[in-house]
């Protein structure tokens, strides 16, 4: 199977063509240099060259508080650009699977996110995302998995965050007022690659196992890091932020194990193995 992933330089990306080449696949892993998603022609020449049996679309404009003041280049790129790849899938007739966000929701309640939910963006972001996700939705073969709170080896995230704040402070606020369920990348790409090896099309939620806080989430990074230092935490108007979040960031993955897809291990086992590759 041939897979072309866009945003190959991001966390996502680059362990998905890890992922797919392990199992023996041919991946082209393709990012802004080579294909900028924004540019129709661009991208209808390299998918077409390329000719995929399948696209695994991880690129994203993904800084959450810069989109608020970046609202067309955000929209471009989550958009315009998902737009773009969606027509040439169409007319290649090949797979498409087009990584989102629990941002598409408005984050209110307690009751886990279902796949079919009533979007309602928050912010800019997760409004660009939903437009992408409407775009995708006009082929017939496609993958909308909606993922939360990631981090992988490649490229910045909240763990790097707390391990180089916790390193250089004696005490730290964490906001304690928002719950998910912290995602590695590596487990993620695992689940990705078995579903685009399937038919078993439609909207899914992939998050690892277990829910936190980010207050819980940044102690027992320090826990499992082996760093003492003070965490107290603080309600999310204590920290402002150019963009609103989402305060229940709950995903129901029941249609995974459903559709005979393995859930991904607990988040806390996910930390382990990732403060053990970053070293």
């Amino acid at each position: 199977m041939k897979v072309l992933v866009t945003g190959v330089r991001g966390q996502l990306g680059y362990d998905v063509v890890n992922e797919l080449e392990k199992r023996g696949h041919t991946a082209v892993g393709v990012d802004v240099q080579e294909m900028d998603i924004t540019d129709a022609l661009t991208v209808r020449r390299v998918i077409t060259e390329t000719c995929p049996d399948g696209v695994i679309h991880c690129a994203a404009y993904t800084a959450v508080d810069a989109a608020e003041d970046n609202v067309e280049l955000c929209r471009q790129v989550n958009a315009v650009g998902t737009e773009n790849v969606a027509a040439v899938c169409k007319d290649l007739g090949c797979k498409l699977m087009y990584i989102s966000t629990d941002y598409v929701f408005n984050g209110q309640g307690t009751r886990p996110w279902e796949p079919d939910d009533e979007r309602e963006p928050l912010n800019v972001y997760g409004q660009t995302k939903y437009e992408g996700e409407l775009a995708v939705e006009q082929l017939e073969k496609y993958f909308i998995v909606r993922i939360a709170w990631v981090f992988g080896v490649n490229g910045k995230n909240f763990i790097k965050t707390m391990l180089n704040l916790g390193r250089t402070r004696d005490s730290l606020t964490v906001v304690d007022d928002q719950i998910g369920s912290p995602t590695y990348t590596y487990d993620l790409a695992r689940l990705l690659v078995d579903m685009i090896e399937t038919e078993k099309y439609g909207r899914y939620h992939a998050t690892n196992e277990g829910l936190c806080t980010w207050y819980e989430f940044a102690c027992e990074i320090f826990k499992q890091a082996g760093i003492q230092v003070k965490v107290t935490p603080v309600a999310s108007d204590q920290y402002p932020a150019k963009a609103k979040r989402p305060m229940n960031s709950r995903m129901d993955k029941s249609k995974l194990t459903a559709n005979g897809f393995r859930p991904l291990p607990p988040w806390q086992d996910a930390l382990r193995r990732y403060l053990e590759a970053v070293g």
